[in-house]
């Protein structure tokens, strides 16, 4: 799970400061004021830790790719080239990492908690290149080990503190650059006797960024007929097009969940029907072959009880919406993190608020006995959402801990971003002006005009 986050020099952030996330991280904003390139630039990081060429720093995409950013120059603030990109990610591991001094098997380095900070710079041709990155190994918030790879000019520096690198003996050739913008090469690596855990905080790196998740605004339109031969999709697609593929799979599988600590567990299909209906969308659904032994399915909506089953293309649209980022939510592996655009788009004001529940549930979720540890990072313009968390901080529900807040405004210097401190009453302490609207100044607004076209009707001899 992602603990922080700060990016400076991308896109509209000159500084976005050090960002807390938690299990359920929301983010409200303007359009267009920033907020959804925080989601696109961590897509590029995992495109870039799939991509094979570990000489290219940063992926940054095509018409094949998770996310397409342009040219280095698009991605940097204010298109200065000049300036350094530079980020910083910070996360819970998912087991406690050791690492141990090969020359001092007595000597060891433990954490719960890994940070990688990289800079990258155009290169002559203004291409992205790695000039720097650290990582440091935290254990319960104090660092125990850290490690500085940098590249200036062609000056190439490792160094590892408070452990000591030692030279093997006959390799004292040249370090090789930063790979990518995490990786040590491995040339590099074996150019020392007891360098080789740091191979292990670029896996974790890796093992992190595979388990991100994306599901944009734009969800997929429905379809009479779904087409599914037994495949397993990593997840639904960053238009939501795989998640029927996904529900079967999971159902195929076995999988079962509860909402929550000794709940009653329930199969993966029935699951997301009972969130559903809990939503208020539909009151039962299905999934059925056309015939047996044939791919071809079939999504049946019950609205309400009584009603015939119809297919899911002949009901309001929002359900088509909706079913993916719940999909996603629950169907992700243990251990991810997901980022979701919008997910309340085209839904009721109920449904938005009861979607809140669902989004508590996927970070409270069980799994084969276990928690899932599902992180969610929501962009909202929903009221009704948020009221809904604030009160369920007011009920015990969730704790302000495992919720983190943000508002995004675009200022003349770029975009900026204010933390909501929320207290254990599910109040907002710095409740932004204008956050949803200036609601007093339009009923004054309405009250003044009415005030007015009373007053001009009574001088007209109208009522």
């Amino acid at each position: 799970m992602l603990t922080h986050l700060q990016v400076q020099g991308f896109k509209a952030w000159r500084d976005t400061g050090p960002m807390r996330l938690a299990p359920l991280t929301v983010i409200f904003g303007a359009n267009s004021s920033g907020k959804s390139s925080l989601g696109h630039l961590l897509l590029a990081l995992k495109q870039t830790a799939l991509l094979a060429d570990r000489k290219r720093a940063l992926h940054l995409g095509n018409e094949n790719s998770l996310i397409d950013l342009g040219t280095f120059a698009d991605c940097i603030y204010r298109h200065e080239i000049g300036r350094p990109l530079t980020f910083l990610l910070r996360w819970q591991l998912p087991r406690p990492l050791t690492v141990r001094d090969a020359l001092d098997w007595q000597r060891s380095f433990s954490g719960d908690e890994l940070q990688l900070a990289s800079t990258l710079t155009a290169d002559k041709a203004g291409q992205p290149q790695t000039t720097a990155f650290t990582y440091r190994l935290f254990d319960k918030g104090e660092e125990r080990l850290r490690a500085e790879h940098t590249r200036t000019g062609s000056a190439v520096t490792l160094q590892c503190i408070p452990l000591d690198l030692v030279h093997a003996p006959g390799r004292k050739w040249p370090l090789e650059p930063p790979e990518k913008f995490y990786r040590f090469a491995d040339r590099t690596l074996s150019r020392y006797q007891n360098a080789d855990f740091l191979a292990e905080f670029a896996l974790e790196t890796e093992r992190l960024l595979q388990h991100v998740f994306y599901l944009g605004p734009l969800r997929s339109h429905p379809k009479r007929v779904y087409q599914w031969s037994g495949d397993t999709p990593p997840d639904v697609g960053p238009q939501g097009e795989y998640a029927i593929a996904a529900l079967l799979a999971a159902t195929e599988d076995g999988r079962k969940l509860n909402r929550g600590r000794r709940q009653k567990l329930h199969g993966f299909s029935a699951f997301i029907a009972a969130w559903l209906k809990d939503l208020g969308v539909i009151n039962k659904v299905s999934i059925k072959p056309l015939a047996k032994g044939r791919k071809e399915y079939e999504v049946l909506i019950r609205t309400h009880p009584g009603a015939p089953e119809v297919k899911l293309t002949d009901v309001g649209f929002g359900i088509s919406q909706v079913l993916p980022a719940l999909v996603q939510a629950f169907y992700a592996p243990c251990d991810s993190v997901i980022w979701m655009e919008q997910p309340e788009i085209h839904l009721h004001p109920m449904v938005q608020a009861n979607l809140a529940d669902a989004f508590i549930s996927a970070i409270q979720a069980y799994e084969g006995g276990k928690p899932r540890h599902v992180q969610l990072i929501i962009e909202s313009h929903s009221e009704h959402f948020l009221t809904r968390l604030q009160r369920r901080v007011a009920e015990g529900v969730i704790s302000p801990a495992d919720l983190a807040i943000y508002f995004v405004n675009r200022r003349s210097n770029g975009a900026e971003i204010e933390p909501l401190h929320l207290n254990y009453y599910g109040e907002i302490d710095n409740w932004p002006e204008n956050f949803f609207g200036d609601e007093m100044a339009d009923i004054a607004a309405r009250t003044m005009a009415a005030m007015q076209r009373r007053a001009a009707q009574r001088q007209g001899g109208g009522e």
